[in-house]
C-alpha cells in the first residue's frame, strides 16, 4: 500500500515527524508499485475477470490492481479512502441509493444535470423527497437541512459557478443528523479538500480534471469514515458499477499531471476573465476566483451565445470540461438545464493552450458579434 500522508500546501510534518508531502508530489508518487529491483514505475493494466481462489479479490467485480493504484492516489490527494466507479453518475447513483425510503435530500438548484435528474427520477418514483436550494443563501440551506438525510453540495456549482459555505452548511447538516457529500469535480483536491471541513463524502467525475484528456469515463467517491466506505464498497460490488482497468490506468496517468494542468488552466482562466470583462459583447462574467471554469453572458442575448460557439477555431463546442482542450457551450441548449440559468450563459472550460492564442480566437469571434 502507498503511504497516504496528509496533503498540505505549505511545509509541515506529520505526527511521526516525517515531512508532509505537498499535492504536486502526491499526484506524481501516490499509487506506485513498491521500489524493488526491476519493478516497473507504473502499475500495469491488469486485464482479469477471474482470479485464483483463496485471496482477497476472487472475482473481477470485487477488485483490480489497476483500480487500487488509482484509488490510492486520489484518496491520498483528498485525504481519505477512495472507491472508483464506471462513471461519475454511477458514483452519484451509489450515494443516492443509500438514502432511506422517503427520506429528504437537499441539493443545489444549479447542479450537474445528471445529479438533479437522478434526484428527480427517485422522487417521481416515491423513493425520496428532493429539495432544491440556492446554495449561496447559506441561511436558507441551513434551514433546509432540518429533517434531511443527505445534503448534497457543489462548490462551485455547475454551471452557475456559485460557491457554498461548506464548513457552515456541514456543521448544520450534521447537527440535523444528515450526511454531507461534496461534488469536488470543478475544484479538484488541489484547490479544495472538503474532507478537511468534516464533510462525509467527496465525489468526482474523474472523466473531467482528474483524468484530464477527454478519453475516460470514470467516477470516484472518497471518505474518511471506514464504516461508510465498507457500505459503499458492498454496494458497488452488488451493482457492478466498476471501471474498466484500462480506464483506471488512463485516469491514473492523467492524475500524474493534475497539478500542472490545473495551475496552467487556472492562470489562463484568470487572464481571460480580465479580458472578457472588457469586451463590449460580454455583459457578465461569472468566475468564483479559482479554478478553470468561466461563465459568460452576452449583451445581445442567446443568439450571440449560439453564434460565438460556432465561430472559433481553437475553442471546441462540446459539453464536457476539464480536459487539456478549451471547450464551451450554451448550457440552455439542453432542455433539461435549470430554467433559472440564463438563456445566454456559455460555460467555458479553459484548457492549457497558450492564453494569447485562446484570447485571439475568442476576440475575433466576439468582435463579429458587435461589428
Amino acid at each position: 500500500m502507498t503511504d497516504q500522508s496528509p496533503v498540505v500546501s505549505g511545509s509541515s510534518t506529520s505526527p511521526d515527524g516525517q515531512p508532509v508531502r505537498r499535492p504536486a508530489t502526491v499526484a506524481v508518487h501516490a499509487g506506485r508499485p513498491e521500489r524493488t529491483p526491476d519493478a516497473p514505475f507504473n502499475t500495469p493494466v491488469t486485464l482479469a475477470s477471474v482470479y485464483v481462489a483463496g485471496g482477497d479479490t476472487e472475482y473481477g467485480r470485487y477488485g483490480n490492481p489497476t483500480w487500487t493504484a488509482f484509488e490510492e492516489a486520489l484518496g491520498a490527494l483528498e485525504g481519505g479512502r477512495c472507491l472508483s466507479f464506471a462513471s461519475g453518475l454511477a458514483a452519484v447513483a451509489c450515494v443516492l441509493d443509500l438514502v432511506g425510503q422517503g427520506a429528504k435530500v437537499v441539493m443545489p438548484r444549479h447542479s450537474y444535470q445528471g445529479s438533479i435528474m437522478q434526484l428527480a427520477d427517485l422522487e417521481a418514483r416515491g423513493r425520496l423527497t428532493g429539495v432544491l436550494v440556492d446554495i449561496e443563501d447559506t441561511a436558507a440551506v441551513i434551514a433546509a437541512c432540518e429533517d434531511a438525510a443527505l445534503v448534497w453540495l457543489e462548490s462551485p456549482t455547475n454551471p452557475a459557478l456559485e460557491v457554498a459555505d461548506i464548513p457552515a452548511i456541514t456543521r448544520a447538516a450534521h447537527a440535523a443528523g444528515a450526511y454531507v457529500v461534496v461534488d469536488n469535480t470543478f475544484a479538484t483536491p488541489l484547490l479544495q479538500q472538503p474532507l478537511a471541513d468534516d464533510v462525509d463524502l467527496v465525489l468526482h467525475s474523474a472523466t473531467k480534471y482528474i483524468s484530464g484528456h477527454s478519453d475516460v469515463l470514470m467516477g470516484a467517491l472518497i471518505t474518511r469514515d471506514e464504516q461508510l466506505f465498507d457500505v459503499l464498497k458492498k454496494r458497488r460490488d452488488l451493482t457492478g458499477a466498476v471501471p474498466g482497468p484500462m480506464e483506471a490506468w488512463l485516469a491514473l496517468r492523467g492524475l500524474r499531471t493534475l497539478h500542472l494542468r490545473v495551475e496552467r488552466a487556472q492562470d489562463n482562466a484568470r487572464e481571460l476573465v480580465r479580458r472578457l470583462g472588457e469586451h463590449p459583447a460580454i455583459a457578465t462574467v461569472r468566475y468564483p476566483g479559482f479554478g478553470a471554469v468561466v461563465g459568460v453572458e452576452f449583451t445581445q442575448g442567446a443568439l450571440a451565445a449560439d453564434l460565438l460557439v460556432h465561430k472559433t477555431k481553437i475553442w471546441v463546442h462540446a459539453t464536457s470540461l476539464g480536459g487539456v482542450e478549451s471547450t464551451f457551450e450554451r448550457r440552455r441548449r439542453w432542455k433539461t438545464e435549470s430554467q433559472t440559468i440564463p438563456e445566454d450563459l456559455v460555460r467555458m472550460s479553459v484548457g492549457v493552450e497558450h492564453v494569447d492564442d485562446l484570447w485571439d480566437d475568442l476576440r475575433i469571434a466576439l468582435d463579429t458579434l458587435v461589428g
